[in-house]
């Protein structure tokens, strides 16, 4: 049975930016993840050992987000690539990385990249 596991709403606080300033000062970012496996054996077992667990997949996520990049592709990416090496039974991953209020000369809620593999 093929499954969707979305974590949605991850807030961080990090370094990542083109600008030395942005690199300096930090600014908040929010990460979406929708990650695609078989749920077959966990709906059938209600046992966590039999799932994608949730709080790894943030861990490595978290993980990933505290490395300073100067592009938010290459952080999604990155991210991609450890979520795929935490749970080699991962079918499909999607990452939305979103820099919040990003200093752009104007009023901008948030510029975003969105990667999947």
């Amino acid at each position: 049975m093929n499954g969707i596991i979305e974590i949605e709403g991850m807030e961080f606080f990090a370094f990542h930016g083109c600008y030395e300033t942005e690199r300096v000062v930090g600014n908040k970012f929010m990460v979406y993840a929708r990650i695609e496996t078989d749920c077959t054996k966990a709906a059938q077992t209600d046992n966590i050992e039999d799932a994608l667990n949730y709080l790894t997949a943030y861990e490595v996520i978290a993980k990933e987000m505290m490395i300073t990049s100067h592009l938010l592709e290459h952080v999604a990416q990155r991210m991609i690539n450890a979520l795929y090496n935490a749970f080699p039974q991962i079918s499909h991953v999607t990452i939305k990385v979103s820099k919040l209020n990003p200093p752009l000369g104007g009023k901008i809620a948030a510029t975003s990249v969105t990667l999947s593999k």
